[in-house]
């Protein structure tokens, strides 16, 4: 389910909370699943449960998951597939343009090239 890379220079907490944001994308999670106990799923991945718990404080703040005193944590409704999959575009999508420019692309460059999808787009329909 959940998985970690201790070779990424993303933190462990980071890659916890955007695997939530993939498996929700994806269907693997439900909305009001129960998610792991922080203590079972550190466990599981052989890290420290103050990482689990900063993922997850994350996404609750963020109102991707709610918390019930003595059951755990749970999917909120505040997801459908559509805004989990925006979510995760919106994220490569910035990686893919901070790349460019480092690459020497610039911000006029790509400018343009949004208005050229724009041009396709229209073509499209």
């Amino acid at each position: 389910m959940f998985t970690v890379n201790f070779q990424s220079r993303t933190p462990v907490y980071m890659q916890l909370y955007e695997n939530f944001i993939r498996m929700v994308s994806v269907g693997a999670i439900k909305p009001h699943e129960k998610l792991p106990p922080v203590r079972t799923l550190a466990s599981d991945l052989g890290i420290n449960p103050s990482t689990v718990q900063k993922a997850y404080k994350m996404l609750e703040e963020e109102g991707y998951i709610y918390s019930t005193v003595g059951s755990g944590s749970f999917v909120s409704e505040r997801f459908d597939d559509n805004e989990a999959g925006k979510q995760i575009a919106r994220k490569e999508l910035k990686g893919a343009l901070a790349e460019a420019y480092k690459k020497g692309i610039s911000k006029d460059e790509m400018h343009q090239m949004i208005d050229d999808i724009d041009v396709l787009e229209g073509v499209k329909n």
